[in-house]
């Protein structure tokens, strides 16, 4: 982590700092070790639960429906984030271990909002997947074909991660940061936001002129 330097705003910054620091759950930090058992217990559930539908769905016959496949993948996607969400945080609960490189800390921005976004994009297929088969029962297969179910998936994939993915490009370009402290237990693109080194006049003109 560079020193920090003086600016013309705010008394200290940080340029292109390597390492950012995540407090855990603000103003929970003294309980944050026993906090770490039941969030633990949840994930445990979470994560098993998830695996056991990954194995059932794909194995039983009568589960290739579209309802079904559609199901999978927003197993998938949850599973994907108590990956990249439950390991940092334990180990701040548990361990201590605040400190996070700054670009590992942009990956796990990307991968939590890519996958929050696939989960809303795969809970729409669903619902649309549910009007077929309430509106037009007798065209139900013949319009959710497989070719159309891979097609939804891979729309739903490519919007989130083209949507989320200009986010972390954008924030690794900056090079100034008013503090290095996240007030989260993970990498959460607000809170990144709130850490950079932002000239007020210039947003307050800005808002004004669009008000």
């Amino acid at each position: 982590m560079n020193s920090p330097i003086s600016m013309g705003i705010t008394n200290m910054s940080y340029m292109n700092p390597r390492t950012v620091i995540l407090i855990g759950i603000p103003g929970l930090q003294h309980v944050q070790f026993w906090i770490g058992f039941p969030f633990f217990a949840v994930c445990l559930v979470a994560l098993l639960g998830n695996i056991f539908l990954l194995i059932i769905i794909p194995t039983e016959r009568r589960l290739h429906q579209p309802m079904y496949i559609f199901l999978a993948v927003l197993t998938a996607t949850d599973l994907g984030l108590c990956v990249a969400i439950a390991p940092k945080m334990l180990a701040i609960f548990w361990f201590g271990s605040c400190s996070i490189a700054f670009d590992a800390c942009l990956a796990q921005l990307f991968f939590i909002h890519t996958l929050q976004g696939m989960e809303s994009g795969i809970l729409l297929a669903m619902a649309f997947d549910r009007y077929v088969v309430i509106c037009n029962p007798l065209r139900h297969k013949s319009i959710l074909t497989p070719f159309v179910l891979v097609w939804m998936v891979l729309v739903v994939a490519i919007r989130a991660t083209v949507l989320v993915g200009i986010s972390p490009i954008l924030l690794k370009r900056l090079q100034f940061f008013r503090s290095v402290v996240i007030v989260h237990s993970y990498c959460e693109h607000m809170d990144i936001i709130k850490i950079i080194q932002i000239k007020y006049e210039i947003l307050n003109a800005v808002f004004d002129f669009r008000r």
